[in-house]
């Protein structure tokens, strides 16, 4: 190995952030949620946001709509004006962390967001890389009124609620379906909509 190489390498790891050459551990607060009513209150929004290294606004407008509810900021931390789970509100943040924030070839969370034309790219600070950034999008409903009582939709079970009922999602639906495990697909039949939240039975497990 030449002296010229290993010169070059240390010359490139001088370079590198403080953060990334000591290869700390990355870590996402856990939410710190409570239910205030009929609201939904995200404590430690501000602390999650640091961690990420995103502009809160991006971090809220991709919750409002994952989780089908309007929402607003109140200092370090945000009102949710439904009624969610905390593991509602995590799985949602894991995914935003997944593309918005961690890198694909290396891992690390030192990356930030450029525009390219109407296509956002993760670069990467760390390893160089960068990729476009894929969004997952929910399952829309066909039509405004979807989800009406008495019909009968299928379904995929995202998370469990307090009282152990599945919850899934139509577009900006949250549907409860008590007897449901998170991972499974069923058939269910609408039995109550209120407003973006809608109650259902069990009809058949695929």
């Amino acid at each position: 190995m030449s002296d010229d190489y290993l010169s070059l390498l240390d010359r490139a790891k001088a370079q590198l952030p403080e953060t990334i050459e000591k290869h700390e551990r990355f870590t996402v607060p856990e939410p710190d949620v409570f239910q205030e009513g009929k609201t939904t209150v995200l404590k430690n929004f501000g602390e999650i946001v640091d961690a990420l290294r995103r502009e809160p606004e991006h971090l809220l407008q991709y919750l409002l709509k994952e989780l089908g509810t309007p929402g607003t900021v109140d200092g370090r931390r945000v009102i949710f004006k439904a009624r969610l789970t905390p593991q509602q509100i995590k799985d949602r943040i894991t995914t935003y962390t997944d593309t918005f924030v961690l890198c694909s070839e290396c891992g690390r969370p030192d990356t930030h967001i450029n525009r390219e034309g109407r296509i956002l790219i993760l670069e990467c600070e760390a390893c160089g890389a960068h990729r476009p950034v894929n969004v997952k999008k929910s399952a829309k409903a066909p039509e405004k009124d979807v989800l009406k009582e008495g019909i009968e939709v299928d379904l995929q079970i995202d998370d469990v609620g307090k009282k152990g009922d599945g919850v899934a999602r139509v577009g900006d639906y949250i549907i409860y379906v008590p007897g449901t495990s998170k991972g499974s697909r069923v058939k269910a039949k609408i039995t109550k909509v209120s407003g973006n939240v809608a109650f259902a039975i069990l009809t058949e497990i695929k």
